[in-house]
């Protein structure tokens, strides 16, 4: 199993203040990747290797394993941090949670804690390093963006309703406004666009600051699927596709992406499982080819990272038709491109 690498300089650890965010969000969908030779080749590479492990159901079976406490937990499991967690059996573990730096809970045994956790498969800059947390509580609102704000996080990935069908709770409302700012504690939001796409995702542009801050504000694309059923697993992969896609148009090194569902570990690890195998192709760092791999990583840095069997086989088609498109589109540009030679 491959070592969690350090957090790089923008984790929970800086004390720099938070550099200024330029890149500018859009609504629009993301323009294709064109691939290079090289790229081509590693993504052929790894959609036939994919695309023949899909082809064997059973041994895909038997890759998946029950997630297993394997780290200490005693920070999330002190007297004052346990109202912090949404589920008691779901904490991070100490090694790698985040700890804020700045916390609302000044007593000495919280340390700075939040339920959320650092996930990363390389120190590679290019490639990205994610958040997993728990869908907020009405009561850990202002810590979340906290968080946000000190780990210099351009993206947060919702992958829930905030009341499931079930009039459930699945997560706290800790983003949408209504008439303009919202405040938790010492910090604002403001949301400065809203855009709903053809595959259900809906966009939000926001701007994070703390009140009465000089600084210009952080600005944060805020993605969410609520349309992926707890549990479970979507219809067909192309939302979780799109978000792959603009997402990967975002530099790596900005910060680390936020991604949480309710309890931050089934649809959480999912997404970062497809995410982070298909970045790592694309670099040509084929040790991507191991799902099995890659999951156990993420639950030897949070438990239960891909919470099912139907979750798993969800990676392994939503990274064979991600490639297949890449492929694919790969090969009509480079037939354009013969043929305009041929023609001239």
């Amino acid at each position: 199993m491959a070592a969690a690498a350090n957090p790089r300089s923008f984790s929970s650890s800086s004390n720099h203040p938070p550099p200024t965010n330029r890149f500018v969000f859009s609504a629009d969908y993301p323009p294709r990747i064109s691939l290079t030779a090289d790229q081509f080749n590693y993504c052929s590479q790894a959609l036939k290797l994919f695309s023949e492990k899909l082809q064997m159901p059973h041994e895909i079976n038997q890759e998946f394993r029950p997630s297993e406490m394997t780290r200490s937990c005693t920070v999330a499991l002190n007297g004052v941090n346990l109202d912090k967690n949404r589920y008691s059996d779901v904490v991070p573990f100490d090694e790698n949670r985040v700890v804020l730096n700045s916390c609302k809970d000044y007593r000495p045994a919280a340390k700075g804690y939040i339920n959320a956790s650092f996930i990363t498969t390389s120190s590679s800059e290019n490639i990205s390093q994610f958040i997993a947390t728990q869908g907020p509580l009405p009561h850990t609102y202002e810590d979340f963006w906290e968080m946000v704000i000190q780990c210099h996080c351009p993206v947060i990935v919702m992958l829930t309703r905030l009341v499931d069908n079930y009039k459930m709770v699945k997560c706290g409302d800790y983003f949408q406004a209504e008439n303009g700012l919202r405040q938790f504690g010492n910090i604002c939001i403001d949301t400065k666009w809203i855009q709903e796409t053809d595959t259900s995702l809906i966009l939000r542009n926001l701007e994070v600051n703390y009140r009465e801050s000089e600084d210009q504000a952080i600005s944060v694309l805020h993605i969410q699927y609520p349309e992926w059923p707890d549990h479970g697993v979507p219809t067909d992969t192309l939302a979780v596709r799109e978000i792959l896609k603009r997402v990967l148009q975002i530099p790596p090194n900005l910060g680390p992406i936020v991604v949480h569902c309710s309890a931050g570990i089934g649809r959480t690890g999912t997404y970062c499982a497809i995410h982070n195998t298909i970045q790592r192709i694309l670099v040509g760092d084929m040790s991507a080819l191991d799902l099995c791999n890659t999951v156990s990583t993420f639950r030897s840095q949070r438990i239960g990272m891909v919470q099912t069997k139907d979750q798993y086989f969800f990676c392994y088609q939503a990274i064979v038709d991600e490639l297949k498109e890449l492929v694919s589109e790969f090969k009509g540009e480079y037939s354009s491109k013969w043929y305009v030679q041929l023609v001239r």
